[in-house]
């Protein structure tokens, strides 16, 4: 039960930090933005944006699992840090990058909608605009 009530707890706490990082990209404050994000990363996962950058998409449930011993929980809050991430490199105008982050985010949030036994409308609709959003950059 612990560890349910720790993620709990982490997502609870990512939805607040979430919610002051949008307030900031809203405002085109990139660089506080940017630091949200950051603090976020290390606050909740324990490694920079830097290290998730670093695997390859294909690999990446199956190296967190696998070899990081992450959980489902911890998935699906890199998959909201992952998309944020894509926003704020959107309104950066750095489109490549931010590409790389929804993929990413995509592929999270299909992993676990695929293997969560909990149905969440809220992570449909993220990976309906996620989806649109990646085609509108690939045109």
């Amino acid at each position: 039960m612990y560890r349910k009530d720790y993620i709990l707890r982490m997502i609870e706490m990512l939805g607040e930090l979430l919610q002051a990082f949008f307030g900031l990209v809203l405002k085109k404050d990139f660089a506080h933005a940017e630091e949200k994000l950051n603090e976020a990363y290390i606050s909740l996962l324990r490694k920079d944006a830097s290290f998730f950058q670093q695997i390859p998409a294909d690999h990446l449930t199956h190296t967190l699992l696998e070899d990081h011993n992450y959980t489902h929980g911890h998935l699906e809050i890199l998959a909201e840090l992952l998309n944020a991430e894509g926003a704020l490199r959107d309104a950066r105008k750095q489109y490549d990058l931010s590409l790389g982050c929804y993929d990413k985010a995509l592929r999270l949030f299909r992993f676990m909608e695929e293997t969560d036994r909990t149905y969440s409308p809220m992570r449909l609709e993220k990976m309906e605009k996620i989806e649109n959003r990646i085609a509108e950059l690939r045109t």
